[in-house]
């Protein structure tokens, strides 16, 4: 008995080892990706692409897309929201500048823009996956779906939009006010001397 015991150790180790592996190689190439952004949306978009291709090819795997689709609609009111939220916080903490002469207080993500791309994309090739078996296939009328998924994404975003109006914030750096990095000591040099 203590044998056999010994010999599925010992053949669970090699695997092991691969697994400690291949999870260190996934995170230093994870890593690696971080400062990348554009390219990183791209892929994503790239993986939607084929997704939805082979989900039209088909013609099923409906409940999965919208499952899909709530999940990816939880992931972006958690990258639209605020860390704190000014509603549940008390009045005396910290708030987000309504005035000009406010402290400036960077809007920070309940979900940073990372974790908000790793889990769209993790979600979208779970998605696919599932598309592969044939139990995920119910039949349903996917009209009704797509009408119901469409009806929930416009009045969580309503509701988004009005938080957002309300609190006076913006979760995007359009129309903010950008400042220049340091000028080159020859340039203010020149510009004084004139």
């Amino acid at each position: 008995m203590e044998g056999t015991g010994g010999s599925s150790a010992s053949a669970a180790a090699p695997v092991n080892q691969w697994l400690l592996e291949f999870s260190r190689r996934f995170q230093y190439y994870l890593d690696k990706s971080t400062p990348h952004a554009t390219y990183r949306w791209i892929g994503t978009v790239v993986i939607a692409s084929i997704y939805i291709l082979r989900v039209f090819y088909i013609q099923g795997f409906y409940i999965v897309s919208y499952g899909l689709g709530i999940y990816l609609l939880n992931l972006l009111i958690g990258f639209l929201s605020p860390l704190v939220d000014p509603e549940l916080e008390p009045s005396d903490g910290p708030m987000l500048p309504t005035k000009g002469s406010d402290e400036f207080k960077p809007f920070i993500r309940r979900l940073p823009e990372f974790k908000f791309w790793y889990s769209f994309t993790k979600a979208l090739c779970i998605a696919f996956v599932m598309t592969f078996f044939s139990v995920f296939d119910v039949p349903v009328f996917w009209p009704i779906l797509l009408c119901y998924w469409i009806v929930l994404f416009v009045l969580t975003m309503r509701r988004q939009i009005a938080h957002m109006i309300k609190y006076r914030y913006i979760p995007f750096n359009l129309g903010k006010q950008k400042y220049g990095g340091k000028r080159s000591s020859a340039s203010s040099s020149g510009a004084r001397a004139d």
